[in-house]
């Protein structure tokens, strides 16, 4: 997530920090670890993860103390415990162990550990209750280049792909205080596939920017054994939805001349990444996580009918809607019980039984609509499914009757709708 309002996180922490350090021959300054955690009365150490490069030991503020580290209205010290303060050391470790498994080369999706300035943790103090395997909140500033603010995950595997993602938005940043890359009128219209609100094109091209390098990050993992499955799934999805992404920016954007070289190399690296082979099953939940996600967020934020010059109109009545899609298909389910679960593990007829007995109990559920319009496309890919993918909040208020299906081992139509040029994508 990008988010720029107010100072920059961890911009005092990772101030002090450098000026407490020394820079090394590398030119890169590194911050000599506090001997203590306790301090001394009426002061409070900055907490460090330190990082042993090859460069020699590097120290990361921890930075839960600066005022503006929310990025919004000053707030209070945070003063992580112990055991948290111990947690984040262990995940960071792990993070580090992931990122520099793919060597020096700095591809698409890699990232130096000791590039990162400062990581301000949110949301948790205490290591108890234990936290969620996945990054919940995550946020930069184009203020504070390489300072990133995060919820604490269980997984290393989660940490280290939210550092490439954030500092994937730092970089995109200091590109455009140099250079206007595109006109924008910031207004919020255009589909992205990682959000439950429509986006204005300033945040597409953070969105396409940072999810070509998680897809990077990913497509580094698909020959690692212990994350091969889950790696297949989520490179062969955000390629696909940073692909699209790109589409609507080269169609819809009033692109600078830096800004179309940007966006032409994003769309080359995709393209290429496009005909990397991966497992079919993990495509398949891959491309059906896609289709899910595109399809509720249209039910969810789009009124139908269109207005009479075409122009598509936003619900009055939308609001934020979790998704608890994406990552729940990343796994094949072994015993699938719930209609997404059935839906994941390759049984769209099982699935649509699912969500029809869900409609009848709520006929506008956006998800349970949302599953049944997937669901039966993959089982009759024909022309009225695909109108049903294309515009499926022309279908709100249709009830979904009994139907004959069959079963297909095959995720939904692999003829994606392409976006309107000239209108938020889809």
């Amino acid at each position: 997530m990008y988010k720029r309002q107010g100072r920059a996180p961890g911009a005092t922490a990772a101030a002090s920090a450098a000026g407490s350090g020394e820079e090394g021959p590398d030119g890169r300054h590194r911050v000599p670890v506090p001997p203590t955690a306790a301090g001394s009365a009426g002061w409070l150490p900055l907490r460090t993860l330190t990082h042993h490069g090859p460069a020699g030991p590097v120290a990361i503020p921890l930075d839960d103390l600066d005022p503006y580290r929310d990025l919004d209205d000053p707030v209070p010290p945070a003063r992580l415990d112990a055991e948290e303060a111990a947690e984040w050391q262990r995940v960071f470790d792990g993070a580090v162990a992931v990122l520099v498994a793919t060597g020096a080369d700095q591809g698409p999706g890699r990232l130096d550990p000791a590039l990162i300035r400062a990581v301000v943790p949110y949301g948790r103090t205490a290591a108890v209750p234990p936290a969620a395997p996945t990054v919940a909140v995550s946020a930069s500033s184009g203020d504070s280049f390489g300072a990133m603010l995060i919820s604490r995950p269980g997984s290393a595997l989660a940490l280290a792909e939210t550092l490439v993602h954030e500092f994937q938005h730092s970089k995109l940043a200091a590109l455009l205080h140099l250079f206007p890359l595109l006109d924008d009128d910031r207004e919020e219209r255009y589909y992205a596939p990682w959000r439950a609100d429509p986006r204005h094109l300033t945040g597409l091209l953070h969105g396409a920017y940072a999810f070509t390098g998680v897809a990077g990050f990913w497509r580094d993992r698909l020959a690692e054994p212990k994350h091969a499955e889950v790696a297949a799934y989520h490179f062969a999805l955000r390629r696909l939805q940073s692909r699209l992404v790109v589409r609507t920016l080269r169609t819809s954007a009033r692109l600078t001349a830096p800004g179309r070289r940007l966006v032409a190399g994003l769309a080359r690296t995709l393209d290429g990444w496009l005909r990397v082979p991966v497992a079919p099953d993990a495509l398949r939940r891959a491309r059906t996580a896609a289709a899910l996600h595109r399809t509720q967020w249209r039910l969810r934020n789009l009124a139908a009918p269109a207005a009479p010059d075409g122009t598509l109109r936003f619900r009055p009545d939308r609001g934020f809607w979790p998704d608890t899609r994406t990552h729940a298909f990343a796994v094949r389910p072994a015993a699938p019980r719930t209609a997404d679960e059935h839906l994941a593990a390759g049984d769209p007829a099982t699935a649509l039984d699912g969500y029809a007995k869900d409609l009848a109990q709520d006929p506008a559920d956006p998800h349970a609509l949302s599953g049944w319009i997937v669901a039966r496309a993959a089982l009759d890919p024909g022309r009225a499914t695909r109108r049903a993918l294309t515009r499926p909040e022309l279908h709100r208020t249709e009830p979904p009757g009994p139907e004959p299906h069959r079963q297909e081992p095959a995720g939904p139509s692999p003829h994606r709708p392409k976006p309107r040029p000239s209108r938020p994508a889809g």
